[in-house]
Formats: C-alpha cells, structure tokens, sequence
C-alpha cells in the first residue's frame, strides 16, 4: 500500500492505524494508566506553552514522517511549526514527541519507530515514559546531530529541554498507578 492509499483507506477506518513503509498496523487500546500519564503530560505542556506559538497535541492528530514513508499517533507530539499550523489532519515538524511504554509496543516504540523519528530534522526530544515503573528516558538531540539517552527515575518527574519544562513528580505521575494492573499479563 502507497501512502496516499493508506491515507485514503484509513479515513474510513473505525479504529486508527500507523503506517511504516507500505505496511499498516492497527493501533491497540491503551489502559487507563496509560491514558493519564499522556493526559498528564499534555496538560503540563499545554499551560506552559500557552500564548506562544507551539502547541500540543494528543493521539488522535497523525504524524507524517516522509523520509521513513511513515504515518504515526504519537501520544504527545509539540509542533511550533507555522507549516504544521496551517494542516489540521497532519503535523510534520514536531520539536518533541512523548510515547507511553505498554509491554506490546514498547520495543517498537525504542526500535523501529524511534529510528523512523530520527530521521525528522525538527525533533529535539524524544521521551519514552514507562507508566509501570514510573521512570522517563529522554532522548535529546545535541547540536552535532547525536542522541544523548538522560534517564529520570520515578522521584525526579522529568526536564524537557526542547519547551524548557520540568514537570515534577507528583505531577507527571498523578493517578498513575506504578506496577502492574491486577490480572494483567505482561
């Protein structure tokens, strides 16, 4: 499938897709932990960038990546792009993107995915947060173009350098419950 067929197909689609180079894979719902650690970070970033010209977005706003021919919902995505302001179905340009870790996607969110993110020349950070063990890995880009891995346990909240936001703690993991759920399988 072509890009532009998947766009085409995935506009009639009950449910949200992600599309990587010709295949497309359907996208699983999330527990409620996983919900409201998004939420959290979403709601922290949009009060500290509010009256500029960034903004926030949660997964239901896709992803063009076209070096990777890729499509993505990012659970949180920061855009300052006047490109990406003037297209409301599809950002390109994002500055920081946050996935939350679930035990079926968390590889693919630290291979795959993460490689296909690379390759966007906007993205400053990319933050893998794990609502089980409460912890943050933040992967900034530095000036010569490397990635850098800065680790946040569960006690540090976590720093965004991109939007110059540290979210504390108790606000990053509020009702998030650490572990795992009862009866769950991981």
């Amino acid at each position: 499938m072509t890009a532009e067929e998947f766009l085409a197909w995935d506009e009639s689609q009950p449910i949200r897709h992600e599309f990587l180079r010709g295949e497309v894979y359907a996208m699983a719902g999330g527990e409620d932990r996983h919900a409201t650690l998004a939420l959290n970070f979403a709601m922290a970033l949009r009060g500290h960038l509010q009256g500029s010209p960034c903004r926030t977005y949660i997964n239901d706003v896709k992803l063009r990546v076209a070096p990777a021919d890729a499509y993505f919902y990012p659970d949180v995505m920061v855009t300052c792009s006047a490109v990406d302001a003037a297209h409301r179905l599809i950002k390109s340009e994002p500055l920081l993107v946050i996935e939350v870790l679930s035990p079926g996607t968390a590889g693919y969110d630290r291979g795959d995915k993460f490689a296909a993110y690379r390759m966007l020349a906007s993205l400053r950070e990319y933050v893998l947060a794990d609502p089980r063990s409460r912890r943050c890995d933040v992967h900034r880009r530095g000036d010569d173009g490397l990635w850098i891995l800065h680790p946040f346990d569960a006690a540090e909240g976590v720093h965004l350098a991109s939007v110059e936001l540290s979210i504390d703690a108790e606000t990053l993991w509020a009702e998030v419950e650490p572990g795992a759920a009862p009866g769950a399988m991981i």
